[in-house]
């Protein structure tokens, strides 16, 4: 398991200080990023998980870190689950989603979660069709609630991240608003 760290925060809110002035910046959650690729795991560039962690945030989220994983069902559940324990708001894996063998994505998902919510998964697959990816049908990725947290897969490629994030980002905070006792 590679891990590259991106600080993290338990606060709703962060006080920093720049050049002596103090900025107040609203955090929409905490965050973790879990990369399924083998060739990532062990050592290889990682083009995904800096990706994912820029896109969320920008959307307000406070990374704790970027995960890679092989693409094996035990690997993937332990990230997932450590980062449930860890008490992240959302956890974003990405890759594994697809048809072959070693995507097992969906597999070690399904273990983790305590409650589906598939409209999250057909809106993330529609608006993939819809951007011109025909692939986009294809993936199997879940989401769904395990404890208090919102766990969401994402298939492996840039396209797929960028446009999963921008579908995903309202509905997340709605999910991550109600299940804090935000939004009720």
């Amino acid at each position: 398991m590679q891990l590259v760290t991106g600080g993290g925060h338990a606060a709703t809110d962060i006080d920093a200080t720049v050049s002596g002035m103090e900025i107040d910046a609203p955090v929409a959650g905490r965050a973790l990023v879990v990369v399924v690729d083998d060739r990532t795991a062990h050592g290889g560039e990682d083009s995904l998980g800096p990706l994912v962690t820029e896109l969320l945030t920008e959307a307000g989220f406070l990374v704790d870190a970027s995960v890679s994983v092989e693409a094996d069902e035990v690997a993937i559940r332990t990230a997932l689950n450590t980062a449930v324990i860890g008490g992240v708001d959302i956890v974003i894996s990405v890759g594994g989603t697809g048809m072959s063998p070693r995507d097992v994505t969906p597999e070690a998902t399904a273990e983790v979660l305590d409650r589906d919510l598939p409209g999250i998964s057909e809106a993330l697959r529609a608006s993939g069709r819809v951007a011109g990816s025909l692939d986009a049908g294809l993936s199997r990725g879940l989401a769904g609630i395990s404890g208090s947290t919102l766990v969401v897969n994402l298939p492996g490629t840039r396209a797929a991240v960028r446009d999963g994030m921008a579908t995903l980002g309202p509905l997340a905070s709605r999910v991550i608003g109600e299940l804090s006792g935000l939004l009720e």
